[in-house]
């Protein structure tokens, strides 16, 4: 058999399967269900088609279930026990093998299991919050989002922080500085209330807060106290000095309740929220190591100096006053889980907490968690009990980490439900769009426009993570660890402190934004605004990506844009869980399809400053000749228009279609 003939070309990308409902019922099993598991592939083709279970390679042989117009359906079935199952597919076809596995289909000389991570699995009893899949996110980072009070605004000299007083910024919209973590601006969770209304006008159905807790930096990543809210973001109670402000019963007591109100209040709405567990590490002003003396409890004294300190066990040190810090910040002592039995409690009881009445969060983010403990026997045994806990006070409370490369052996259904979608968001879409590395660091041509590479990349990082896992994923263009993605359109390396403020806002391109806004909207996972993307806002990493919404002068069209692509992705269930199959790659351009029971939508990009003529072979995708296509977005270099036109019918199984200049869009077959 010719393997490069157009025919076996066809016969191979025709074949699919998936972990969603419509490839696998129950998609999420339970230990003693029986499942069902489809593959599709071209229809008449004389193959025998096998369910292959690793490692042992055991073949099932799977049956032909039905036919429709374009495909043959087999079918499967087995029965679900209490340990992971590792799945793909065998095709035989006259002398071919083909194996199917989640990052795609390939011919083999010889039989052989894939490795695990790109296999399909079944994690019997894993069942991701159904609220979270595919959910519109929103990321606060709440010192810069909106100042509803100034009476809790951080005072210039407040306080002394690692060496140097704090200081308010000149004015709202001055742009960050060296040394930011320092520096506050005024946002508080008066602002965020206050802000409800157009947060849930643009669509948006959960907020995530960068960290809430007492905290004696902008960023708060430096816990002082994980029991409060700090004051500073909510009504003051007492006025007074740093330590009155920060410790003072009723200022905490007061923080608390303004935040289980906001809480009700968000709940009411429909809303959910996510919370910033640090739990790596704390801060030096944290009560257990107390090394500014803040506390000066005489029956609990902090650990720093103080060998008797029932805390001196919650910490690694070497002396007195010499002590492990997170990446060797001194401000960020790591917490030494396994010498303390008491702080794993404390931390336990504390992520229950906030997962109760009055508050009921509806899900933990953890900053750096794979960073936790001193090895990484100890960090699963850790989230393994994390996760029994707080799943215990709420089934449905979401279990979110911060992770840069392969997560999967803290996917594996007893840990954490899903992550921060870098490798297969964030990093593989910034590449095709602006060629640039996510931090603006350095730049990467070979994959700017790389639409092969492109699919490549996602699918190989797609495939570590469960379905389940997937769906809930945070798919970002930017955070506060990264430059805005606006920034990124302009091409340029560089940070605050070697480009300057202004260099971030030059030469930027909105038509590129808009084709990766399109994308985030119509990809799996939940798409998660960092605050400000909608409005325009720009800046390098970090600091500069901390820069202020900017109220009052916010880029409405965008701000358009957003409300209108998360209201279609409302319209069309399909983008929240269906299933993503790649149409075609190539040089600037990209076509995917989404789809599940209800219907199907093409999504197609050509990020080229010149027209492209595409050939999109939607045979592959299911969808047989005479098929009538029409768009119902699209952006292009000019803005976004929501007007419905024919675009074509299927013929010989393609459809041709030209899109402009830096421009997508969305088509719907006629029958949806």
């Amino acid at each position: 058999m010719d393997l490069q003939s157009a025919q076996f070309q066809e016969v191979l990308s025709s074949v699919f399967s998936d972990e969603t409902a419509l490839f696998r019922s129950p998609d999420e099993p339970d230990a003693g269900d029986v499942v069902t598991i489809r593959l599709r592939m071209k229809k008449g083709v004389p193959a025998a088609v096998y369910l292959l279970l690793g490692p042992a390679e055991a073949e099932i042989p799977m049956r032909l279930a039905r036919t429709d117009a374009v495909f043959d359906w087999f079918e499967a079935q087995l029965l679900c026990g209490a340990e992971t199952v590792f799945y793909s597919f065998l095709i035989r076809w006259q002398e071919v093998l083909i194996h199917y596995k989640r990052s795609g289909a390939a011919v083999q000389e010889s039989l052989a299991f894939p490795d695990e991570a790109h296999a399909f699995r079944i994690i019997p009893g894993f069942h991701a919050p159904d609220w979270a899949r595919g959910a519109v996110q929103y990321q606060i980072f709440t010192d810069r989002f909106c100042n509803g009070d100034a009476r809790n605004d951080v005072r210039p000299a407040e306080y002394v922080y690692a060496g140097e007083a704090v200081q308010h910024a000149p004015g709202w919209d001055a742009p960050p500085r060296i040394g930011d973590f320092r520096c506050f601006y005024g946002g508080d969770l008066q602002g965020v209330e206050q802000k409800l209304d157009y947060l849930q006008g643009l669509g948006v159905e959960v907020l995530y807060f960068n960290p809430l807790f007492v905290s004696p930096s902008s960023h708060k990543y430096d816990t002082q106290d994980y029991d409060h809210i700090d004051p500073h973001f909510a009504p003051l109670a007492k006025d007074g000095d740093y330590a009155v402000r920060s410790t003072d019963a009723e200022n905490l007591a007061a923080a608390d309740a303004y935040f289980a109100q906001l809480c009700q209040s968000l709940h009411s709405r429909g809303m959910k929220l996510i919370l910033d567990g640090v739990f790596n590490h704390c801060g030096s002003f944290h009560r257990w190591m107390d090394r500014e003396g803040l506390y000066r409890d005489a029956l609990r004294p902090g650990a720093f100096g103080n060998a008797n300190s029932p805390y001196r066990g919650y910490f690694n040190f070497q002396g007195a006053e010499d002590y492990e810090a997170w990446w060797g910040v001194e401000t960020l002592p790591k917490l030494n889980y396994e010498n303390s039995g008491a702080l794993c409690e404390e931390i336990f009881r504390i992520a229950e907490k906030w997962a109760s009445p009055p508050y009921c969060i509806d899900g933990w983010r953890l900053d750096v968690g794979a960073d936790l403990g001193h090895s990484r026997e100890y960090n699963h045994r850790f989230w393994k009990e994390f996760r029994r806990r707080v799943k215990a006070v709420n089934p449905q409370i979401l279990i979110l980490s911060e992770h840069y490369g392969d997560p999967g052996e803290w996917l594996r259904g007893d840990e954490w439900d899903s992550v921060m979608n870098y490798d297969a968001f964030m990093e593989p879409l910034t590449f095709f769009l602006t060629g640039m590395e996510k931090h603006s660091d350095f730049r990467r041509d070979d994959l700017k426009n790389n639409g092969p590479a492109f699919f490549y990349t996602m699918r190989q990082a797609m495939s570590r993570l469960p379905t389940g896992a997937l769906q809930c994923a945070m798919n970002q263009l930017s955070n506060h660890d990264h430059s805005r993605f606006l920034t990124r359109t302009n091409g340029r390396v560089g940070r605050l402190d070697s480009a300057g403020s202004a260099a971030a806002g030059e030469g930027v391109d909105k038509s590129v934004l808009r084709l990766a806004v399109l994308v985030q909207m119509t990809w799996p996972g939940a798409p998660t605004i960092y605050y400000g993307d909608e409005a325009g806002q720009v800046g390098w990493t970090d600091p500069d990506n901390r820069r202020t919404y900017p109220w009052g002068r916010e880029d409405t069209d965008l701000i358009a844009l957003h409300r209108a692509l998360i209201a279609l992705r409302r319209r069309l269930p399909l983008l929240r869980q269906g299933s993503m199959q790649p149409v075609c790659a190539g040089h600037g351009f990209i076509a995917y399809a989404r789809f599940d029971k209800s219907g199907m939508a093409v999504i197609a990009c050509n990020n080229l400053d010149a027209p492209q003529a595409l050939t999109l072979p939607l045979r592959d995708v299911g969808l047989p000749n005479g098929t009538a296509l029409r768009r119902v977005f699209a952006t292009d270099e000019g803005g976004f228009t929501e007007k419905e036109l024919p675009a074509g019918r299927v013929h010989g199984g393609m459809l041709w279609l030209t899109l402009p200049a830096h421009s997508a869009c969305i088509l719907l077959p006629e029958q949806a």
